[in-house]
């Protein structure tokens, strides 16, 4: 038990996860870098965001064919990235979790972990739609990808505030290792 901070060490399932997430997050930022052009600064984010199908038709003419590939990829490899995050995620809070019987804190651990899945299911929405969008971008697709996109971004970003708080919200276990 690590009596610094009152949780066991982490599970090695939990380990497989953390380092599958960070490997698969590397090779999606660095399929990303083709995608970076002046009308897609951010790269894919660039076209995750676009609201219209003119936004959306700009990027994709300053990718090109090549930089076309490199989206498809991009997508294809966040689907596998998808189910990793969230269940790293999922699991890392139930770690987090394992020093706070609390009801509060229990309650709050239930709605970071819902707040993953959503982020999941919002990715996986997401890019369905930007698969679809990269043939012939529609002002609906767009638009929704982009709602998605915020979404998912929306809810990890709150899901990762919340792990935070759970575990700044009591320094010390309520029963001493």
């Amino acid at each position: 038990m690590d009596t610094e901070k009152g949780l066991p060490a982490l599970p090695k399932s939990l380990k497989a996860f953390l380092i599958a997430t960070g490997i698969l997050l590397v090779a999606l930022v660095l399929i990303n870098q083709p995608l970076k052009t002046g009308s897609a600064h951010q790269g894919i984010v660039s076209f995750q965001l676009a609201g219209s199908a003119e936004q959306a038709l700009a990027i994709l003419q300053s990718w090109g064919s090549e930089g076309l590939q490199w989206a498809r990829l991009s997508l294809w490899v966040d689907f596998l990235f998808i189910p990793i995050y969230c269940l790293a995620l999922v699991r890392l809070t139930r770690h987090c979790t394992l020093d706070r019987p609390g009801v509060r804190e229990r309650t709050t651990a239930r709605w970071i972990r819902a707040l993953f899945l959503v982020a999941g299911l919002a990715d996986v929405t997401e890019n369905v739609l930007l698969l679809n969008n990269l043939e012939a971008p529609t002002d609906a697709f767009s638009l929704a990808a982009a709602i998605s996109a915020l979404v998912k971004f929306t809810a990890l970003t709150v899901g990762i505030a919340g792990l935070v708080i759970i575990r700044a919200a009591r320094r010390h276990p309520l029963v001493p290792g």
